[in-house]
């Protein structure tokens, strides 16, 4: 698999309108958005359930109606016209009627939008870790971005959902440093207590620099000269158990030893999937918000065209930080989010993705 990293990006002159004249010119002055989708205030699940069985009813589906219900509401509530549609219907079950009456793109969509989240994160690593080849990209996305607590749901719900635990899929799925990075997070092992102790920063920083010098990490033999194992585990046990805000201090504290970012040290030391997750892990630990706005430019830049990467995002992220995700991808690509999903998108596909966004 090819990977992209995001510095190589810079320049977003894909972006541009064909028939632009004039260069755009950055202000400085980004817009702030609504932190997160709310729940719907007026929401009354049997109404919705009558409005979306006549939607879907009959010889013509009735596509708007069912986007207007379904991106307004909240996943709780949308779980809740799943039941009530179950009741008032005898027995008739919503995905199902979906599946059956809807297609391509706007279908996988919906669909992802009915299951909840937990839910719809697990199917997501299962079709990543089942497919011809594993997904490493969409494995780096989910997992390198989940405190404890995120990580403890996945697994039970995994667990639940395929009778497999979570742990010995990615060690049948993944190999190499790689595994042993995803494993270390899988397992839960981050400190949670928030503390940033500037000694145990100093101290990391000179461990990390002290691998960096003269060693090249790679995934397998024949990408450069292997760090031994225990020089290995100490780039994979920092990152992986140190909480963010002393990994911040950590990445400042590197640059002031080494004279280069961490971000500069990954790129040069390490290759393949490793150098992925760790990127990632960085990034989502400076701005989660900016990472993910990142994964949403690479997914729609005319090379990568990763539709999965973009519904995913935007499934997973509107509850959470949406707001804040397009905030960052104006400041980082002086576009913003909506307006490159309408010249990228298409059909229903685009119009629940426009409805989400906002």
């Amino acid at each position: 698999m090819a990977f992209i990293h995001f510095a190589s990006f810079a320049n977003t002159h894909i972006f541009e309108d064909e028939n632009a004249d004039k260069p755009k010119v950055r202000v400085g002055k980004f817009r702030t958005y609504p932190p997160r989708m709310v729940p719907h205030f007026n929401f009354n699940a049997r109404n919705d359930c009558r409005n979306l069985s006549e939607a879907l009813d009959g010889y013509g589906t009735n596509e708007q109606c069912i986007i207007d219900i379904l991106t307004t509401r909240s996943n709780a509530q949308r779980q809740e016209i799943a039941v009530q549609y179950n009741l008032i219907l005898l027995g008739r079950d919503l995905i199902d009627d979906l599946n059956n009456k809807l297609g391509g793109k706007f279908r996988e969509i919906i669909i992802g939008l009915m299951i909840p989240l937990k839910e719809y994160l697990c199917k997501e690593l299962h079709k990543s870790l089942t497919g011809l080849t594993t997904d490493e990209d969409a494995l780096v996305e989910i997992l390198c971005t989940k405190t404890n607590k995120e990580m403890a749901e996945l697994i039970e719900t995994y667990d639940n959902l395929y009778n497999r635990a979570l742990v010995e899929h990615l060690c049948s799925g993944t190999g190499g440093y790689f595994r042993r990075l995803l494993i270390m997070i899988v397992t839960g092992s981050r400190d949670q207590s928030n503390v940033a102790d500037l000694i145990l920063a100093e101290k990391h920083a000179v461990a990390l620099d002290d691998i960096g010098k003269g060693n090249l990490v790679a995934d397998n033999i024949g990408k450069g000269k292997l760090v031994a194992a225990e020089e290995e585990d100490v780039y994979n046990r920092i990152l992986s158990h140190d909480n963010f805000a002393l990994l911040r201090k950590v990445f400042v504290e590197y640059k002031n030893v080494s004279g280069q970012t961490i971000e500069e040290a990954v790129i040069h030391d390490m290759s393949g999937d490793l150098k992925q997750a760790m990127l990632a892990i960085i990034e989502s630990v400076q701005s989660t918000a900016a990472f993910f706005a990142k994964r949403l430019f690479l997914a729609m830049d005319g090379i990568m065209n990763k539709d999965a990467t973009v519904m995913r995002i935007i499934i997973s992220r509107s509850e959470i930080d949406l707001g804040l995700i397009k905030s960052e991808f104006e400041r980082l690509y002086d576009r913003t989010l909506l307006s490159v999903v309408k010249n990228k998108t298409s059909g229903d596909y685009k119009h629940v993705l426009c409805r989400l966004i906002g």
